[in-house]
Formats: structure tokens, sequence, C-alpha cells
């Protein structure tokens, strides 16, 4: 049992026998002492007053004897009004150091048959552009949200749900028609996603054109981008499309993978990958059923036209439309489908979103209609919303081919990487496959970590020369610290320095070594919170004041310097256990250290 189990579990008994009631355990607050005040744990006695039906600090006094009595780790003990401060002894810490150096997972809980299985989707391409900035923070996101989950006992099952179909796609494929002279992505020498992009991009610029030559002929706007000839054509495509017209299928298809084998590409260099795809193409009649199964009950209302909606006026929203007039489907039927499905494919106790911010209200509704239905793993529905990424001079466009590419984006990191490497003269005495991979590994530990430093609820600018400095609240200086470790590890096992396998529980160390060990004794309670809120930002910052913690550890206490063998091996063995902790946080965000730097 952890100290903090220990000591909630004595307080109960505490109260119990000294007020002759037994309090209700979550009455029991016990938190960290804040660092203006001594001590290590703090209990609020607040709550306990009307049971003990005395002052604050005498109730707290009589706890804080009773406690210190019988918690043999607890020091001493201070009391600040409704505050008890406890202080736990150094043998506790040095003890507890020892733990972790013999645990190769701490701060993880295994998992076992009874576990949560929990589906994570994230990315959701559509296969007519490449993949993009916010997609990078999307896909980040969710592959960090997945192994936070995963490294807290939960079966993790992460899918891709691709779109695949719609007029987007289609504008795509009639521009390839008509501007593509049979290019391929090999002939091209481009990647597929990349040459598609540039199709639908290409749509977009004569449609434009198209739009506007109507204007001037007399048309409205609306007339205009409603009746131009190419917007008719790609219409007209999505219904052959809906027909299964073999000629447009066949084309569908080819375009679709050229595009899929990009985004696999990109996948691999992002260090993500899924369990199990799904496609839009298979999913998006299956909510129907569904729809109907809702009509026969009285939950959904068919209107005059034949349309079909959910009445959602009584929870403050509005009327939502489930079935058109003509029997087709829109976005909300199909995730009806597909969330159905999943629950049915997993057995799943959870099915977390990751989609932005804009789809807020879409996934209110789903959950809404999902609990009207009867189905009650509704409520285990959770969309992890996330802010928009802006560049510091604004907003991407994908139509208007402005948007940062991901796989230029990603090649222009490790550039950026090598050349402030270069210039500080990091890599200097490294062959070039090692400084290949090095630079590789600092150029992406940039980007993931600068992106998953910031809440997921947040909108945040990414600018990546700030997220590539090797000092600061950034990846490479958290990778760079972990290097530094690595060699005073090296260093000692050149000076044929034994780093101890276990520390004595009464070692002189000092205030800054207790803090180093308290700190790293918070990395569970993080880890926990962090796949409560699906937030790798709380473990990001955690690694962050860690290795600033460490450093001003390091500063102060120089190692190969002291003349005290004793004190040499203890910090050596304290900065091994804090390397295991960097490499172990910076995992859980997708993000490699490299032993050297």
């Amino acid at each position: 049992m952890d100290i903090e189990s220990r000591l909630i579990e004595t307080v109960i008994e505490a109260v119990h026998k000294i007020y002759d009631q037994a309090p209700d355990k979550k009455t029991i607050q016990i938190q960290k002492t804040r660092k203006d005040f001594d001590g290590d744990f703090t209990l609020v006695v607040f709550p306990l007053l009307r049971i003990s039906k005395k002052p604050p600090e005498q109730t707290a006094t009589e706890l804080g004897d009773y406690l210190q009595e019988n918690i043999k780790e607890i020091s001493s003990y201070n009391v600040i009004k409704g505050f008890l401060n406890l202080s736990i002894d150094k043998s506790f810490w040095l003890s507890f150091l020892n733990s972790v150096g013999n645990n190769t997972n701490y701060g993880f809980i295994k998992e076992h048959e009874a576990s949560n299985t929990v589906m994570i989707e994230y990315s959701s391409p559509n296969t007519n552009k490449p993949l993009h900035l916010g997609h990078i923070r999307n896909n980040l996101l969710g592959y960090s949200v997945s192994q936070i989950l995963k490294s807290q006992g939960n079966k993790v099952v992460k899918v891709n749900l691709v779109n695949d179909r719609g007029i987007h796609i289609c504008k795509s494929m009639l521009a390839w028609q008509k501007w593509g002279e049979g290019i391929t992505p090999e002939k091209a020498g481009k990647k597929g996603d990349h040459l598609v992009g540039d199709f639908y991009v290409k749509f977009d610029q004569e449609y434009k054109k198209e739009i506007s030559e109507l204007i001037e002929k007399g048309s409205s706007e609306d007339d205009a981008k409603k009746n131009a000839p190419l917007i008719l054509e790609a219409q007209e495509m999505l219904r052959k499309w809906e027909a299964k017209d073999s000629e447009v299928i066949t084309l569908w298809k080819e375009m679709n993978s050229w595009v899929l084998a990009g985004f696999d590409v990109t996948y691999k260099e992002l260090g993500v990958d899924f369990d199990k795809v799904y496609f839009e193409s298979d999913t998006y009649k299956l909510g129907k059923a569904l729809v109907e199964e809702g009509l026969q009950k009285g939950i959904f209302i068919k209107k005059d036209d034949g349309s079909v909606w959910c009445d959602l006026t009584d929870e403050g929203l509005d009327q939502k439309l489930l079935l058109r007039a003509d029997g087709t489907s829109v976005y909300m039927t199909q995730d009806l489908g597909t969330a159905h499905q999943r629950f049915k494919d997993y057995d799943a106790n959870e099915l977390i979103y990751v989609v932005g911010n804009e789809q807020n209200y879409h996934f209110q509704v789903l959950k809404l209609i999902l609990g009207k239905l009867g189905y009650s793993w509704s409520e285990y529905l959770h969309h992890l919303s996330y802010g928009m990424v802006e560049l510091p001079e604004g907003k991407m466009k994908s139509r208007e081919g402005t948007v940062v590419d991901a796989d230029d984006l990603i090649a222009g990191m490790v550039t950026t990487a090598e050349e402030m490497s270069n210039e500080l003269g990091k890599l200097d005495d490294y062959s070039e496959t090692d400084k290949k991979n090095i630079v590789e590994t600092i150029g992406l530990g940039a980007l993931k970590y600068f992106i998953l430093k910031v809440d997921p609820k947040k909108t945040m600018t990414f600018d990546p020369k700030e997220s590539i400095d090797f000092n600061g609240n950034t990846g490479p200086f958290v990778q760079y610290t972990y290097a530094r470790i690595q060699a005073l590890l090296r260093k000692a096992d050149e000076k044929n320095i034994t780093i101890t396998e276990e520390v004595e529980t009464n070692s002189e160390i000092s205030a800054k070594e207790l803090q180093l060990i308290k700190f790293i004794h918070t990395y569970p309670e993080v880890l926990s919170e962090s796949a409560k809120n699906y937030s790798p930002a709380m473990v990001a910052n955690y690694v962050y004041e860690l290795v600033k913690e460490y450093n001003q550890f390091y500063h102060d206490h120089p190692i190969f310097s002291e003349s005290d063998e004793s004190k040499v091996a203890f910090r050596l063995y304290l900065s091994a256990q804090v390397s295991k902790i960097i490499k172990s946080g910076m995992s859980l965000l997708g993000i490699n250290v490299p032993d050297r730097m």
C-alpha cells in the first residue's frame, strides 16, 4: 500500500478511535503540502470538524499525535489553522528510491483480464489531400493518449476512420481526369497523397474561375457557385459513385490507393499506428437501420417530405436531420452506425474521438441520440476536443494550398535540428549515420513535444524555431538532459566506479537530493491524472519540471569531483533513476531520447 493510502486508512482509524465515529472516506483529503510550508503531505481537517466538534487546531493536533504514533515514517507534523502538515522520514524516501530502481515499469499498471477496453479514434483524414499540421496534432494526441491509457492498465484499441467518399473526393478525381494526362505518383516522382492534393487545389482554382465568369455574365454569387459546370460535374460523379459506376469506382480505388500509401509513409515518420482502419465507404450506410429502429419506437419523427429528424429541443438544442427526404444518410447517421459497430466489434467500455473543437456540437448530439436509442454505453462515449493549430502568420486553408504539409514540416524540423546542432558544435565527432539518426530524433522530438506540452483544449501557435531551442520547455532540452545523464553513467563505467544497486536508507543526503526523490514519487499520480484527463500535456510538463529539478541538483552537487565515494555512488544512482523516468515519460509522448547528443 502506498503512503497516501496508508495515511487515509490511518486517519479513518484515528477518527473512529478518538471521536467514536466512522468518517466517510470521501471526506479524507490528503494532498501534497504547498511549497511554502514544511511537510510532505497535508490533511485538510475542516471536513472532519462536524465529527470532532472541536476547533480545527485541536482536531489537527489530536489527529497528528495519533498518526505520528501509528505510522513510523512520520517524523514530525505541524498545524496551520485547519491543515495538518506531515513530514515523512528520510529513510522512507530512500527506501522508496530503491523500489523505483527495482521496478522497470515504475508508475505503470499491468493490464489484466478485467481491464477496461478503450477504443481511441484519431487521424480521420480525407483521401483528397495530404496530412497537414492540424493532422499532426490530432495524430500525436491520439497516439500519446493511447500510450498513457495503456500505461494505466487499460486495453487500448487504436482506430482510424478514413473519409474516402463524398464530393471532396470527387473534386480531386474530376480534376485528375481533366488535367492529369494520366500522371501517377511514380511518373511524377511524388507521394500519392501530395499528387492527389495538387488536383484538389487545381479543382478549386478552376472552379473559382468559372464562378467569376458566371458572375460577370450576371449571375448572383450563390447561383454561380451552384451552377458552375465543374461543381455540377463533380456532383454527377458522386451520383455515379453511389450507383457503383464501374469506371468511377475503378478511378476512385486507384487514386485512394495512392493517397493511402502516402499516408502510411507519414504515419511511419510520425511513429503512430493503428490496430484497425475503418473506411467511410464501408460505414456510411451503417446507421440507417438504427434510424429505422428509432422511428418504430417513436424516438424520431418523419416529416411530410419523408426526411427523418431527432427532436432535441428538450435538451436545449434543435432538431437534427438523420435521413434526407430522398432517404440518403448524413454524417450523423454514419456516426451512429459506426459507434454501434465498434462497440459490437471490440466490446469496448469506452470510445474516445480525437476530433477538433469545431465538432463539439456534433458529438454532443451523437451522444444524446445514442442515449435516446437506449444504448447505455453512450455514457462512455467521449469527445477529446482539441484546439486548432495556427502559425505565427495565421490560419491554414486546404483548398487554397496554404496548409503546412506534414511531410514538409517533418523534413524541415530535421533540417533545423541539424543546422542548430552544427551551429552549437554538438555533432562534430559523430559519423554521418549517427548524425542522421540523432538529428531525426531531435527534430521529431522537438515537433512532438512542442505540440503535446500544450493543453489539448487550447488553440496553439506552432513556431518551428522556438520548438527546437536547446533551452527552455522544449523537447531538445529534455533530450539533452537525458543524454547528459547517460554520458555520466558511461564516464562512471570508464572510471570503474560501481553504481550501487541499492542505496542505504540511513545515507546522508541534501535537501536538494531529497526534493528530487520526492519529485520522482509524484510520477504515478501524474500518469493517473493524465489518463483521467486525456492530457499528454500533464506528462510533458512533469518531465520538464523533473529535468529542471535535476539540472539544479547537478549544478549544486558535483559528482566526479566529490571526494566521498558513497556520495558519488548515490548521486549516480539517483541520476540513473531520473533518466529512467525521463525516458518513460517521453516514450508515452511517442518521443525517443538519444544516449548521446
